[in-house]
């Protein structure tokens, strides 16, 4: 039977398309909060109700998928926010099997980039017919007919039949919180929105009356009850109190429990009920062993649903104990076995992430989808007071036939015209294939197809080249065989031969570029700046000025020394060489030499020709 008053919808879009805007703004329209109160839940009239993680906000971009539940009318829709950047694909891919249809929202500006592509096929594979939302009409720079018509022709190239390919198509604005169908009426709400989640988004179709079966798709942690499954019940009902089988996706095992709490969404908070039937979503607490994937089943009848299948890894990097001269200084430096269960802790709910042993007691093999994937769990980490030091990323290679095979990226880059000569060497000479180009008021969007391993390091030397004007979009495409070596970093760096702090008169005469200014605490082996040769170089920056009868230590004030480069975390783990780690601390991030002592390095150099 159909379950008419019920919706489950997923909104899915590239990052920074608006959809996280759009849900706000359906949140404040559906009539069931005071503007007052959700001012007060972002703290102003601007804030982003659904971006509640700290460096959501920061970013600007949605990392973990967030349910909300709105009333249209008699129906509940379950509303699921999913993340628009392809590191966080593995959320996207889970909560799809949550919903029963999806819009697409596509920039009205910039039409659909390698992220839009990655989630519509999901989507697509997944059964569900979209619903597509042009979003930011109002841009100066909007060109809605063509991104209609690049919309039309993707869903043609992931192999839409023709009833998907002639999808409802919605013209909006997030920000201003109308939508309409129709661009010669002027919009005045998101009323025609809402009347296309409900008349295009299918009901479920379900067996109330079959056993229970509910797979779990997301965990979530309370202090007052611990852990929290949420996920959608497929047939049959979940009753407080009930006795339960759970069948473990990993092993096929089954364990029994008892469910303490049912709890369904209802507006941007849970509500306590007795029952949730099938087709609905729902969070359970109680079950405290249950993992992602997992199918709940009564007591006497355990059958596991279809297992959740996620894309593998494409990045793996090095995650080990800080042994740092300046360990325990800023933070506290976690042990192996700390190392050890804080990563557990995040595999229970990060199903994209994988860890394994690495070659010391006291590292671990961390894999996941992209450099910003992991970057935001060393953010985490760091912000928990941890300190670690990590290695750099690498992408993981496959046996294919016998051969070796690397990840491939589909890359887009947006850049002023007057720059796209520099995009397209810095490409071409990482083994990027040019595959098309196309100019809208000034700028250019080329596209390229180029192994994942060539990526690390190119947003940065991109920036570079282009005066911070270009903007990259990548997502995986496929695995291609082995081609060559990746272009490693072009200069050598300055190493400190010292554990002191920096002085202006010792770093005065230095040529290139620093990464510490005078007043700094350094330690011997910390990459301490670069230089324009290609070989490392150890300098002496914590010499203060010798103090004679002529001299005063005072006139070290003469010194005139440009700003030293600063790097965020992201931007060190894509600096760094093999020979290198970053440091990371609650306060500081440090790039630093895998050995630190010189005769170190000159021995494993000599040991290794």
């Amino acid at each position: 039977m159909k379950r008419n008053d019920i919706r489950n919808v997923a909104v899915i879009a590239h990052v920074d398309h608006g959809k996280t805007t759009l849900v706000d703004q359906m949140l404040r329209q559906s009539g069931l909060f005071r503007s007052e109160e959700l001012d007060k839940l972002v703290g102003g009239q601007h804030g982003l109700i659904m971006d509640s993680n700290d460096q959501e906000r920061e970013r600007g971009i949605t990392i973990l998928a967030k349910n909300c539940g709105i009333r249209i009318g008699d129906v509940k829709v379950n509303l699921i926010d999913t993340p628009g950047h392809a590191d966080f694909g593995g959320e996207v891919e889970r909560i799809l099997k949550m919903a029963d249809g999806a819009f697409v929202l596509v920039d009205a500006a910039e039409g659909p980039l390698p992220q839009t592509r990655f989630v519509l096929k999901k989507a697509l594979a997944a059964g569900l017919r979209p619903i597509v939302v042009i979003n930011k009409i109002d841009r100066p720079d909007a060109r809605v007919g063509e991104v209609h018509s690049l919309m039309l022709d993707l869903f043609i190239e992931l192999g839409a039949d023709d009833e998907t390919a002639n999808f409802p198509l919605i013209y909006a604005s997030g920000r201003a919180g109308v939508a309409t169908t129709d661009l010669a009426v002027e919009p005045k709400d998101l009323r025609p929105l809402f009347d296309a989640i409900l008349n295009n988004v299918p009901a479920p179709d379900v067996n109330q009356d079959a056993p229970l079966q509910m797979q779990v798709m997301a965990l979530q942690y309370s202090e007052f009850v611990g852990k929290v499954v949420v996920g959608r019940v497929f047939a049959g009902k979940i009753r407080k109190n009930q006795r339960v089988s759970v069948v473990k996706q990993k092993d096929g095992s089954v364990f029994a429990d008892t469910v303490v709490q049912v709890l369904e969404f209802d507006r941007l908070a849970k509500r306590e009920v007795e029952e949730v039937r099938a087709g609905d979503v729902c969070a359970v607490v109680g079950i405290d062993d249950a993992d992602i994937g997992d199918t709940i089943c009564p007591a006497d009848a355990p059958k596991a649903l279809p297992p959740l299948t996620i894309d593998e890894p494409t990045l793996d990097m090095v995650f080990r104990v800080n042994d740092s001269p300046f360990a325990s200084k800023e933070g506290k430096p976690l042990t192996s076995r700390e190392l050890r269960d804080r990563l557990e802790r995040e595999l229970q709910h990060n199903v994209a992430l994988r860890v394994a042993p690495g070659d010391r007691e006291s590292e671990f093999v961390v894999s996941g989808r992209g450099l910003l994937h992991l970057g935001v769990l060393l953010e985490t980490m760091r912000r928990e007071g941890a300190e670690l030091a990590v290695g750099k990323p690498r992408v993981i290679v496959k046996e294919v036939g016998g051969a070796k095979h690397e990840p491939y990226e589909y890359l887009v880059v947006e850049v002023p015209n007057d720059h796209q000569n520099a995009v397209m060497r810095l490409v071409l000479e990482r083994q990027g294939e040019f595959q098309r180009m196309e100019s809208h008021r000034g700028t250019t969007q080329v596209e390229f197809q180029i192994p994942a391993r060539s990526l690390i390091g190119l947003r940065t030397r991109m920036l570079t080249a282009t005066q911070g004007t270009a903007v990259l979009h990548h997502n995986f495409l496929d695995y291609r065989p082995l081609r060559g070596s990746a272009a490693g970093r072009a200069t050598g760096v300055y190493i400190s031969k010292n554990t002191a702090k920096v002085t202006a008169y010792s770093v005065d005469g230095l040529a290139g570029t620093l990464f510490v200014a005078p007043g700094e605490d350094v330690y011997e082996g910390q990459v301490v700046g670069e230089h324009g040769r290609d070989k490392d170089m150890v300098v002496n920056v914590t010499d203060p000025k010798p103090l004679t009868n002529m001299r005063a230590s005072g006139s070290d004030a003469k010194a005139v020394l440009k700003p030293p480069t600063r790097f965020s975390l992201e931007m060190a783990l894509e600096y760094i060489e093999d020979d290198e780690l970053v440091e990371v601390t609650p306060k500081s991030v440090r790039m630093r030499k895998l050995y630190l002592k010189e005769s170190d390095r000159k021995k494993l150099a000599r040991q290794t020709v």
